[in-house]
């Protein structure tokens, strides 16, 4: 019985985590589970799955915890999830809270030596080369929940060793794939909420939107598998079924392939190097059809570039990418910009950074405080 501790359980993740469990429940207790705003759904789920410690993160719906889960440690606060994740009793520490937030109490998992089922993109994206140091200095495992970098960690299982020659990291091409550049500019919110294969959540998948969701898995895909960024290509496969491929020195590629249904990576993670049974959809390849492969149109999705420059550039920009991000996607969702001015926000506020070669954890934090400031300025600016 593995007793897991989930970071941001209400998210698209944090629940898709927990209809593993409740699949599985000789294999699985959920020790602790945090969310930020929202409450009603973190009560339900704190009922039904009888978890012992709940974190708010809100200060105004603490109250409402509380009360509503009597004989339930309820916590206030990012340092009491901090604390939790450390837990003797915690075996697996789930990371799918969205955004920069998820980097502090990820990181205090893998210093307590935790295995980290890993959503949270942003914490390798802004910290990546901290993250996986301590990570090995820790003996921490970090297994990816990522539907891409599952299907890479799954295809390098039976490697043997032999080293990667190429990473073809699939995308869907999200919403606006098929439509002409003109046509995206004016793009509204609800269109860019249209994910044509997987439910996520809003800023995922406006991230999905504008490609800069496949600019971070390729920023994450570097860190995960010591791979240089040259060695990354990004490949647009709108069916979703080959979740991705590496290739070899002598041109083999493999690939691992599954419906769109991210339980199966979740589960994988929680369980490694047990594959467990899960209800769901099934592959049928007599009924498939074809599958089809394109080059991303850099010129329609300049955020996948600059991830690409960003991680090019090393250093504390990839963290300035990311903070940026964060604030244009934010304001977008909120109908203050436009659908270009995401890229045009992150390429001003990635110009803009000074750079720092080998940042310390202090210098990511202050990085990202500092272009979220600077962006919110441009953002008012448009």
């Amino acid at each position: 019985m593995k007793q897991v501790a989930l970071l941001g359980s209400t998210g698209s993740i944090g629940t898709q985590t927990l209809d593993v469990v409740r699949q599985n429940p000789d294999k699985f207790s959920v020790f602790m589970i945090s969310a930020n705003n929202s409450a009603d759904l973190l009560i339900e789920q704190a009922r039904a799955f009888r978890v012992p410690h709940v974190v708010i993160c809100n200060p105004d719906k603490f109250q409402q915890v509380k009360d509503a889960l009597p004989g339930v440690d309820v916590c206030l606060g990012i340092d009491a999830a901090c604390a939790l994740v450390q837990a003797l009793e915690v075996d697996v520490v789930v990371a799918a809270m969205v955004g920069f937030s998820g980097l502090k109490p990820t990181l205090a998992a893998v210093r307590a030596g935790k295995t980290i089922a890993l959503a949270n993109k942003e914490t390798l994206v802004a910290a990546g080369s901290l993250v996986m140091g301590e990570a090995s200095r820790c003996k921490a495992p970090i297994y990816p929940v990522d539907s891409e970098h599952s299907a890479i960690f799954q295809c390098l299982l039976g490697a043997d060793g032999n080293p990667v020659k190429k990473i073809h990291l699939t995308a869907s091409g999200g919403p606006f794939r098929t439509w002409e550049k003109e046509k995206i500019a004016s793009a509204t919110k609800a269109q860019a909420l249209k994910h044509p294969n997987w439910d996520m959540g809003a800023k995922i998948t406006i991230d999905s939107a504008t490609m800069m969701n496949k600019g971070f898995e390729v920023i994450e895909a570097k860190w995960l598998f010591d791979v240089d960024a040259s060695r990354i290509h990004v490949v647009v496969h709108p069916e979703s079924v080959i979740h991705s491929m590496v290739e070899f020195e002598d041109g083999a590629v493999m690939a691992q392939l599954g419906c769109p249904d991210m339980r199966l990576p979740i589960a994988l993670a929680l369980a490694y190097p047990t594959r467990l049974p899960l209800e769901g959809k099934r592959l049928d390849f007599g009924t498939l059809g074809s599958l089809t492969f394109a080059e991303p149109d850099r010129d329609k999705f300049p955020c996948l570039q600059l991830a690409f420059d960003a991680i090019g550039r090393g250093g504390n920009i990839p963290c300035a990418m990311n903070a940026a991000n964060e604030a244009a996607v934010a304001a977008y969702l909120q109908d203050k910009i436009r659908f270009y001015d995401i890229p045009e926000v992150i390429s001003a506020i990635m110009a803009g950074t000074p750079f720092i070669q080998q940042p310390s954890l202090e210098d990511i934090f202050a990085t990202h405080e500092e272009a979220y400031a600077q962006a919110l300025r441009r953002i008012s600016a448009l």
